[in-house]
């Protein structure tokens, strides 16, 4: 359902996380953009040309050779602000359909959230 609800607007998961790296870290590198997506260099380099062209995000650098400074556009935020409508009504349209995991899901979240810090993480039966 994530992947068809993104689609419309040309992005896909590894799209979406990119851009969303890209946006959180303004001025983040291709080699950090990597490491982050768990993707290689090369594929950012792939990924970014295609965003620069689509006119989503704006590759800062000075010349070749030099280290890039990544930088979402306005374009590009207007299409994260739409893929996040997308994705708050995927989540809102699952929790409806599943209120007992929904229900599970926050509970368990705040005893994570609520746990000592320096105790070891809670094991899972």
């Amino acid at each position: 359902m994530f992947t068809e609800g993104l689609k419309p607007l040309g992005l896909t998961t590894r799209k979406y996380g990119l851009l969303g790296h890209i946006r959180g870290t303004p001025g983040i590198s291709f080699s950090e953009l990597a490491r982050r997506s768990l993707i290689t260099v090369q594929s950012a380099h792939t990924a970014v040309a295609a965003f620069v062209e689509a006119g989503v995000v704006d590759d800062g650098t000075a010349h070749a050779g030099a280290a890039s400074t990544l930088r979402i556009t306005a374009e590009g935020d207007s299409l994260l602000a739409r893929a996040a409508e997308v994705v708050a009504g995927l989540d809102a349209e699952f929790a409806a359909q599943h209120p007992e995991l929904t229900e599970a899901l926050r509970v368990h979240m705040l005893r994570v959230m609520s746990a000592p810090t320096d105790l070891h993480p809670p094991t899972f039966s």
